[in-house]
Parts: structure tokens; sequence; C-alpha cells
């Protein structure tokens, strides 16, 4: 009983939490203009080359692959959310970004998906994802399935050790974004912190440069 107390509210104050850090993230893009500091994460795709197929099921229930996702620039994100900073920040600073697209953000798909489907159940995502961008999708499944999807975009987690059988204990996990192409190949990495304008500069140079290759733009 007293362990449904304590989660109970540990969930209220997580929820709190994320409405407060997307309101201040939205607060300071309409007011501040800031420059862009430290240069986006680089990864070399010769050398690894994250993605590749999964199976999970999204917050509202449904059983999704990544070839659902085909066709359309994917930000995947990987978390929990019992996260107390560094998920809500991140997903805020998708929201933010997302509005900065303007109607490029039709082409681009942001997911985050559970590292700890244990607690993160559809009905908990589902409540989650109220809190930042509509188009933002929660993906969960098994064990097993989270396991696989780690693995194939090279993300670490760990659930910390739990005291006592305490209901409410953290996950380590890897904090970046990974931007997909719309064929689902890596296209780049964003690293945490970076400012929602960047990351919305970074989607669109992409989105331009295929518009340009294609013809397009034309």
């Amino acid at each position: 009983m007293k362990e449904n107390f304590r989660l109970g509210i540990y969930g209220s104050l997580g929820l709190l939490l994320c409405a407060a850090t997307v309101a201040a993230l939205l607060l300071i893009n309409n007011r501040l203009a800031p420059e862009i500091s430290d240069p986006p994460l680089e990864i070399d795709a010769a050398i690894i080359d994250p993605g590749g197929p999964f199976a999970l099921v999204d917050h509202q229930g449904k059983s999704v692959t990544d070839r659902d996702f085909l066709g359309r620039y994917l930000l995947v994100n990987f978390g929990y959310t019992f996260c107390p900073d560094i998920c809500p920040t991140t997903l805020g600073q998708i929201t933010v970004a997302m509005d900065l697209l303007g109607e490029n953000a039709n082409k681009v798909q942001p997911v985050f998906i559970t590292v700890d489907p244990e607690r993160d159940s559809i009905e908990v995502l589902a409540r989650y994802m109220n809190f930042f961008h509509p188009q933002l999708i929660g993906l969960t499944g098994s064990s097993d399935q989270i396991a696989n999807v780690a693995r194939v975009y090279m993300v670490h987690y760990a659930q910390a050790e739990r005291v006592e059988e305490a209901s409410y204990y953290s996950v380590d996990h890897s904090s970046f974004i990974y931007l997909m192409g719309p064929e689902g190949e890596f296209r780049d990495v964003i690293a945490y912190g970076t400012l929602p304008q960047e990351m919305a500069s970074l989607i669109e140079r992409h989105i331009s440069n295929d518009s340009s290759a294609s013809g397009d733009g034309q």
C-alpha cells in the first residue's frame, strides 16, 4: 500500500515536472534567440550504422515496426517516463524544434522508446505523451523487444539496483537523439542539450539537401 502511494506521488511529480519543463522551453524559445554553442555530436556511419528492424507497440496500443515509419525523417530518443530530468528536457526540446520546423514538421516523426517496459505500459506512455508535441509517438514492448531495438540503435541502458524491492528506481541510458532518413538510414546524431533552434536547423538542412538532390527544390 505504501509502495503504491509512493509510486503515485512520484508519478504525479514526474508529470508536473514534464509540464513545467515544456512550458519553460516554450517561453525561452519565444523570448530568446541564443547563439549556437557546441557543434552536434558526430558519428562516423562508416564505422557504426545505428538503426534496423524492430517490432514494438505504440502508446495507443497499435503494433508497429520500423517499416511503418518509412517515408519520413525519424527522430529516435530512448528514455523512460519516470526519468526526473533528462527525458522531459529532451522531449521538451524536440517539441519546440518541431514547432520551429513549420510545414516541414509533417515530414518528421519523433518517437520516444522506453527503456523501462516494466513500468511504462501503454496507458502510462499515453498519459506522458500528452505533455509533448502531438506528433510524438511513445513506443514500448516486452523486455526482449526493448533489448532488441536498443541493440540495433546501439543504445546503452541499465536499471539501477533496487533497494528492498522498491517500486521506484532509476534507469541509466543513452541520452542522444538519432536522426534517421526517409529510407530508414542513419543520418545524424543530436547530443543531449542541443538547442531546439539548432536541432530544427539540422533537420531542415537534411530535408533541403534531399529536396535539391531529387530536383524537388527546383
